[in-house]
This record gives structure tokens, C-alpha cells and sequence, in this order.
């Protein structure tokens, strides 16, 4: 797949970017490369290759699920201006 200067463009004007016209042709001398470079990626057999989530086999250390903090909510509560039913009141803002 090749792309003209046209077809950059418009793609500039639905991308909201603007472009000079060298930066136009820069652009898709870049843009034809890429196309150029799956093109060939695509070429590679892949059968018998099982999909990956990552390029290294990585493990995560995880640490031990444990709670760090106690419950504070009733002294929250207790400073708060207004509750009821374990749950703040604020006043009304919209009609």
C-alpha cells in the first residue's frame, strides 16, 4: 500500500494537523515506509507460533495481600458536620 500526497493530506485535515507541503511529503515518504515494513512483517510465516502478552517470559513478584490500615470511618464520622445512617450529608447543589 502506497499513499499519494492527497490522500496525506486529507488524512492531516481529519487529523486536525497541519502541514507544510514539504512536511506533506516527509510525511508520507514516513508513512509509506511503515506500510512498507507490516507489508513485510506480514509475509512471515506465523503457523504453529502461540500468541504472547509479552515478548519475555516475565513473572511478577507479588507481595502477600495483607491490610496496613484499620478502619478509621467512626472518627471520620464523628468530626463530620452532618451524618445519618453511617453516611455523609451534603448539602443540596442541584435543583
Amino acid at each position: 500500500m502506497s499513499l499519494s500526497l492527497d490522500e496525506v493530506r486529507r488524512i492531516a485535515r481529519l487529523a486536525r494537523i497541519e502541514l507544510s507541503p514539504s512536511e506533506t511529503e516527509t510525511t508520507r515518504d514516513q508513512l509509506n515506509g511503515i506500510f512498507a515494513f507490516i507489508e513485510q512483517l506480514q509475509t512471515v510465516d506465523t503457523t504453529g507460533i502461540e500468541p504472547m502478552s509479552h515478548a519475555v517470559d516475565v513473572v511478577q513478584r507479588l507481595r502477600e495481600d495483607k491490610v496496613t490500615e484499620f478502619d478509621r470511618r467512626a472518627d471520620f464520622q464523628k468530626i463530620a458536620p452532618d451524618v445519618e445512617a453511617g453516611l455523609y450529608l451534603v448539602p443540596k447543589v442541584i435543583e
